[in-house]
């Protein structure tokens, strides 16, 4: 199922790294890009959104192209937050496979000192924000004359938040051969600016997203943790009546894992990905739209093509890799006029990313408990009971009689029938067939939050209730959601969910009170 990331020219330790990750098919912007990258000397401008699959685009030819054990920084890439710096460099790091290239994220707010270390041992790619890399290059614990690439990520969000100059300043540290990509999800004349000044004869890519809406699905999402999911996705399918969903999974290695795990409890589940050959998939399409299982677990790419209209569930076991992914999941629910539910669940380092999706999709997804063990058990013992009424309902002469008039005997019939229950139903309504599940709060981990910093301080007589009000009086936040507040001279800081960072943010840069923006995501070490 690698074939298109093979055609793309990728040598086989990067697919068999693809492969370790469960990637199946290349998305639009990596189509575009690798190839360009990977032939010729060309420079790249990509006009693409968050969620498209970027930093794979431009990771896997650094690792094609860069020299192993070189000792030498040879790839820069600039990212706008150190949220961003830390998954870039995960994400490159969990494909380089076998490849002997070391990578670093350095960002304000990490130990100056271990940034230090690390870099004089000498590194391949760093990662890192404009302040931090700035700093670096000053002191010049950072060399960047000989780098064969440059990654501007995210350009936009640089630049609104001021970070522009800083990349400019960088770039005169760097050698005019390297090689230069930029991407964007949008293009300002500044940015556009920047691309004219400093690259070569570039190319142009869009990889624009296609408008995104959601259809008549009322979707809510729970905060978990990764070990809890399993144990949360059980509660859920044993409370509703009537539960047929389909469940998403990131790579087919975690389909395969949780499908035999529903299996081994008892569920009627089938697993679908892309290594499952055509005719057991039409095999599996059959018994689940037949309802003889009720439980299908799928990446993206196999569910492709899926057209069943009476879903009651799609769940988003992972979290999807971006907006287009979550409609589409979603737009399986909601069908023929008929309302479907979609369950997402949240651990607490994706916080940032459910934001993003609800902000590109423009959609509410709603927080919700997890089902207590009690609640589940209720709601089985209800649906037992309708199953027991309509029987009776139904009830004709057989068998059974005299069975149940040997039963009934000289007993209390309710003594009877509460041994019965024991006996056909006392693993099922069992509080001990599930475990506990802690509570998980994103909102308020500080994972989940975003630290603002705000150009305004004591010498502007902000006190930390004129600065509450004044963020209340422009974003509309709740204040109960602004925490962590420091007041200095010149400058003060808030620390707020990510949510919240947002709403902050938009407000703020639409309220336009001053040529540089007045409230940005903190830098790090360099303001303080």
């Amino acid at each position: 199922m690698l074939e298109k990331f093979r055609a793309l020219g990728l040598s086989e330790d990067t697919l068999a790294a693809l492969r370790h990750k469960g990637f199946e098919e290349p998305t639009k912007i990596q189509e575009q890009t690798i190839p360009l990258l990977l032939r010729g000397d060309v420079d790249v401008v990509g006009h693409a959104q968050t969620g498209t699959g970027k930093t794979a685009a431009f990771g896997l030819p650094l690792i094609e192209n860069l020299k192993e054990r070189s000792k030498k920084v040879q790839a820069l890439i600039l990212v706008p937050t150190r949220e961003l710096a830390v998954q870039v460099s995960e994400e490159i790091n969990s494909l380089k496979g076998k490849k002997h290239l070391s990578v670093i994220a350095i960002y304000g707010g990490q130990s100056m000192d271990q940034q230090l270390r690390r870099l004089h041992k000498g590194v391949d790619i760093v990662v890192g924000t404009p302040g931090r890399v700035k700093d670096h290059l000053q002191r010049k614990s950072l060399i960047v004359k000989e780098i064969s690439h440059m990654v501007l990520d995210e350009a936009d969000e640089m630049l609104n938040m001021g970070f522009i100059d800083d990349v400019e300043d960088i770039l005169a540290y760097t050698n005019s051969e390297k090689r230069m990509l930029l991407f964007s999800a949008t293009m300002p004349e500044r940015i556009l600016r920047l691309a004219k000044e400093y690259m070569r004869d570039y190319k142009l890519i869009q990889a624009q997203k296609e408008q995104l809406t959601v259809s008549l699905t009322d979707q809510i999402y729970f905060e978990v943790a990764e070990s809890d999911k399993l144990e949360a996705l059980c509660r859920i399918i044993d409370s509703e009546v009537g539960f047929y969903g389909l469940i998403f999974c990131r790579t087919k290695i975690d389909v395969d894992r949780l499908s035999r795990k529903l299996s081994d409890r008892g569920y009627d589940t089938e697993g679908l990905h892309g290594d499952v050959s055509q005719n057991q998939r039409e095999r599996i399409l059959q018994r689940f739209k037949q309802q003889g299982i009720n439980v299908l677990v799928a990446t993206d790419v196999a569910a492709r093509g899926i057209d069943i209209s009476n879903l009651s569930h799609v769940i988003n076991y992972s979290l999807p890799q971006n907006p287009e992914s979550y409609v589409h999941r979603i737009g399986r629910t909601g069908r023929a006029g008929k309302q479907g539910t979609a369950v997402t669940f949240v651990t607490p380092d994706e916080y940032r990313k459910l934001v993003v999706i609800k902000r590109v999709a423009k959609t509410d997804i709603r927080k919700e408990k997890i089902p207590a063990i009690e609640d589940v058990i209720k709601s089985k013992k209800s649906r037992i009971k309708n199953d027991i009424d309509r029987i009776i309902r139904s009830y004709e002469e057989n068998e059974y009689r005299d069975f149940a008039k040997d039963l009934l005997g000289e007993n209390d019939p309710e003594k009877v029938l509460a041994a019965f229950v024991k006996y056909t139903f006392q693993d099922e309504l069992s509080a001990r067939s599930y475990k506990k599940i802690r509570d998980v709060t994103v909102e308020v981990d500080m994972k989940g939050k975003t630290r603002l910093f705000v150009a305004r301080g004591k010498v502007d007589n902000i006190t930390p209730r004129k600065l509450v009000d004044m963020i209340k009086e422009i974003a509309h936040v709740d204040p109960q959601k602004i925490g962590d507040l420091r007041i200095f001279d010149k400058f003060s800081f808030i620390s707020v969910p990510f949510n919240e960072a947002e709403i902050i943010l938009r407000a703020f840069k639409e309220k336009k009170i001053s040529k540089r923006p007045i409230v940005e995501r903190a830098k790090g070490k360099k303001r303080t």
